[in-house]
């Protein structure tokens, strides 16, 4: 069991946050769906029926959708694009040394689209599968709080027409570029002992990549 956390630690730690956050929004958002089925004058959800509840999903998958296209857009942007001397970026050609020259040719050669490209590939897949699970869980919330307002339910197109859904999303995705900008940019002056997403102390500031 200790081998299992030495090895694992990182992403134990990180799950539990999820799951605790997770759980936090569902019982805060609980209560705030129920506030609002009461100003509509609709009947109140319990614990289970809220979790499988379009509000919920909408809301999760509104944040889901953006963290995996700021992951999925940083993997695909450093293979191509470099910034001087931040940790998060491969280095130029005349910073790599002959070896990491070969290696990366070596790796350009690999045969087989999934070997060299599964990593963005998934992330694209989970955005993708994120951006429905929202769009049709947000569609759903919407048309409810219509027609308990009396008024009448849209159509997908006509709902993609209106601004809720765009805005739900803007309002994510410009964050996550907000702060991959952010740690792209501070890690070229800044540094944080024993983080692989730092540079070393003795690093210069115009070297680019933590190796």
């Amino acid at each position: 069991m200790r081998r299992f956390w030495t090895n694992n630690a990182l992403s134990l730690v990180l799950a539990a946050l999820f799951l605790v956050f997770w759980l936090a929004q569902a019982l805060t958002g609980w209560a705030v769906r129920n506030e609002e089925l009461e100003q509509l004058r609709q009947q109140t959800l319990t614990w289970p029926q809220y979790l499988a509840s379009s509000h919920f999903w909408s809301a999760t998958a509104e944040n889901w959708e953006s963290e995996f296209l700021q992951m999925a857009a940083f993997v695909i942007f450093t293979i191509y694009l470099r910034q001087r001397g931040s940790a998060e970026s491969n280095p130029f050609p005349e910073e790599q040394t002959s070896e990491e020259k070969k290696q990366d040719q070596q790796d350009s050669a690999q045969p087989g689209f999934w070997r060299r490209n599964s990593l963005s590939v998934v992330l694209l897949s989970l955005f993708a599968g994120a951006l429905v699970l929202h769009l049709f869980s947000s569609w759903d919330s919407y048309n409810f709080e219509q027609q308990a307002e009396g008024q009448q339910a849209l159509n997908l197109a006509q709902f993609l027409s209106k601004p809720d859904f765009w805005f739900e999303s803007f309002q994510n995705w410009q964050s996550e570029f907000l702060a991959v900008v952010a740690i792209v940019v501070l890690t070229i002056s800044l540094r944080q002992v024993g983080s692989s997403q730092s540079k070393a102390l003795s690093d210069a500031n115009e070297k680019t990549g933590d190796s």
